[in-house]
């Protein structure tokens, strides 16, 4: 009735769980760029300079309209929880994949609602 052999996989077996060794893998990418998506949230919440410098030095544009606009740091993390989400869907059984994953689809829902009402909430007080 119950099987208590270690393997490599997830099992539930009665009330037992049996051991998981995961290895790291490409699906632990999943975990690092998620990691890298938070941070690059947590440099534009409390506006960190740095995060500009370092993405107008490679090229990439900031604001819209020079020092003013559209922010548009706030959507370069999504890219980074997107490939997050992909590596992590595509390489399950690599460690850190499923947190990986799961963390950047809560990241991607939550932005996909959020950021149109933050943009409509901003055009209707400016105007």
């Amino acid at each position: 009735m119950y099987n208590f052999n270690m393997t490599n996989n997830i099992r539930m077996e009665g009330l037992f769980m049996t051991k998981v060794n995961k290895k790291i893998g490409l699906g632990s990418l999943s975990f690092l760029l998620c990691i890298i998506g938070l941070l690059f949230i947590i440099f534009i919440k409390y506006r960190i300079v740095y995060l500009e410098n370092l993405l107008k030095s490679i090229g990439l544009i900031t604001w819209s309209k020079g020092d003013s606009g559209v922010h548009y740091t706030v959507f370069y993390p999504i890219i980074f929880f997107i490939f997050s989400f992909i590596i992590g869907n595509k390489f399950k059984n690599d460690l850190g994949a499923m947190f990986g994953k799961m963390i950047s689809l809560i990241v991607i829902i939550l932005s996909i609602i959020l950021y149109p009402l933050m943009y409509f909430y901003y055009i209707l007080h400016i105007s």
